[in-house]
């Protein structure tokens, strides 16, 4: 799929679903790491994660792009467009956008750091650094150290 492709995709969903036709551009986005797509608020371009494809195919695009496409609609006739807005919730549910796409990866896949417990020697993973002055581990209450740096 290429962006003209995606942006005729984008077009009939917003009439099928919104009844409103999509005006603004629609295109995939390389750099997105942790999102499946994102609304654009200064431009009102739509832009969606290639990888979503790749993984998942058209119904994890289309699910997407539905989301998407709330914040859009939402945010140009002036009603509440953020996730916590009610105007969100109810327009999400009656389209059947989900809040949430699939990740690409895994959170072991994304894990940079191994924590153990000094204790009970249980292992957690973590994407981000904790300060282990602060942390304990959950299951005794000991105390934390780095195990491992996990390099990719």
């Amino acid at each position: 799929m290429n962006n003209q492709e995606l942006k005729n995709l984008v077009c009939e969903i917003s009439i099928e679903y919104f009844k409103i036709p999509f005006q603004h551009d629609a295109y995939f986005n390389s750099r997105l790491r942790t999102t499946g797509g994102r609304y654009m608020l200064k431009s009102h371009n739509i832009e969606v994660n290639p990888k979503q494809y790749e993984k998942y195919g058209k119904k994890a695009i289309i699910d997407i792009i539905k989301h998407e496409l709330c914040h859009y609609h939402l945010h140009l006739t002036g009603k509440g467009y953020k996730h916590r807005d009610s105007d969100f919730k109810v327009l999400s549910c009656k389209v059947g956008a989900p809040r949430f796409c699939t990740p690409t990866k895994s959170y072991k896949e994304r894990a940079n750091y191994i924590y153990s417990c000094k204790n009970c020697f249980t292992k957690y993973l973590r994407i981000r650094k904790v300060d282990v002055n602060k942390m304990r581990c959950g299951k005794c209450g000991g105390k934390l150290k780095l195990s491992d740096h996990i390099s990719k």
